[in-house]
């Protein structure tokens, strides 16, 4: 079946009709940007097609590295910043626009009378098993417990240290109403553990909390989370809209043409979160990850009038020395038309206005 210009799976096309989808599948796509498209066996895929992951000869060695770095320090960490939380408690009566970065891919957002999470991970290894997998160099930049009450959590796919099940079930037994979005095919996983109000979207749908809209939306990745699973899970970007506020969230991504239709659908955004970290080995990352000149082109494309950087020297997740990533995306951000003061590199634990 066709939608627009972009075919529907059967099946998804079905569990549609049955309401299975989304509690907003009457909403309509947006034209170009969903839904996700599969491959002949069902599984997920993006629109330039299956991804390249690198030869064998250079995969191998990196997940080496990835061992041994469990028991080395780097150097080149972020610097932290304390947080008690005292002052987001207070602005969730307020909500003056802000963003907290509380390290990874997971930041605090505050805008429109709503609070939320990104890609929350507050565990010390972002891997099936807590003993090992790669270290975490900074702490989280503050505590869950001197958070402000969660309206919702936006999670952009399923690798480890994106959905991070113990950070999760610790938000939903804290308060069982805050909302958890996901991609289509990830619900199941959240359920199993206990959350209750979960809610899986295809790229291009959306949802409605206390007058902000929530769109998922296409970013170019995959997805993994044990033996034979790889891409039956869909990933994302995220962008909450408010009548005040247009905020966007990357989640992890390669360079793509669709930062550039988001923009001409929702944009521009008052503040683009984008992935900064985990681009060499080149040949390994590429097409799934940003380098920093690339996270500024797209959130040129984004026409975001500030780029928030992320996803960058917080785990050991990837080769590149862990100051390059800031040192990189300063540079790039001056050079180009939205200038260094633009370009936010955010402390851990660090809460700015926008």
């Amino acid at each position: 079946m066709m939608i627009g210009n972009r075919k529907v799976p059967a099946g998804l096309v079905g569990l549609s009709a049955m309401g299975l989808v989304a509690s907003v599948a009457a909403e309509p796509s947006l034209d170009g940007l969903g839904p996700a498209p599969r491959d002949e066996e069902g599984r997920f895929t993006n629109f330039a097609g299956e991804l390249g992951h690198g030869s064998a000869a250079t995969r191998f060695p990196f997940m080496f590295r990835r061992i041994m770095g469990s028991f080395q320090d780097r150097p080149g960490a972020p610097a932290a910043v304390p947080n008690d939380g005292e002052f987001l408690r207070e602005n969730a009566k307020h909500s003056k626009p802000t963003v907290t970065w509380v390290g990874h891919a997971t930041l605090l957002v505050q805008m429109d009378h709503v609070t939320f999470l990104t890609d929350p991970i507050w565990s010390d290894t972002p891997s099936p098993v807590s003993f090992v997998g790669p270290k975490r160099f900074v702490p989280p930049g503050l505590a869950i417990e001197d958070l402000p009450p969660i309206d919702f959590v936006v999670i952009s796919h399923n690798h480890y240290d994106h959905l991070d099940l113990p950070t999760l079930v610790a938000l939903h037994e804290r308060d069982p109403e805050t909302r958890f979005f996901v991609p289509l095919a990830n619900g199941a996983l959240l359920r199993e553990n206990g959350l209750t109000k979960v809610e899986e979207l295809d790229w291009g749908r959306s949802a409605l909390h206390e007058g902000v809209r929530i769109h998922c939306l296409p970013a170019q990745h995959w997805s993994k989370r044990g033996l034979g699973d790889d891409r039956m899970a869909l990933w994302s970007s995220w962008a909450v809209v408010g009548p005040e506020r247009r905020f966007f969230f990357a989640g992890d991504t390669g360079y793509f043409d669709g930062f550039q239709e988001i923009a001409a659908a929702l944009g521009p955004f008052d503040l683009a979160a984008v992935p900064i970290g985990a681009y060499e080995p080149t040949e390994m990352m590429r097409a799934s990850h940003m380098n920093p000149e690339e996270a500024i082109r797209a959130a040129l494309d984004l026409q975001a009038k500030r780029a928030l950087a992320m996803h960058y020297g917080t785990f050991d997740l990837s080769d590149e020395p862990l100051e390059d990533p800031p040192r990189r995306f300063q540079a790039a951000a001056a050079a180009s038309e939205l200038g260094s003061d633009d370009a936010w590199l955010l402390k851990i634990g660090e809460t700015r206005k926008f």
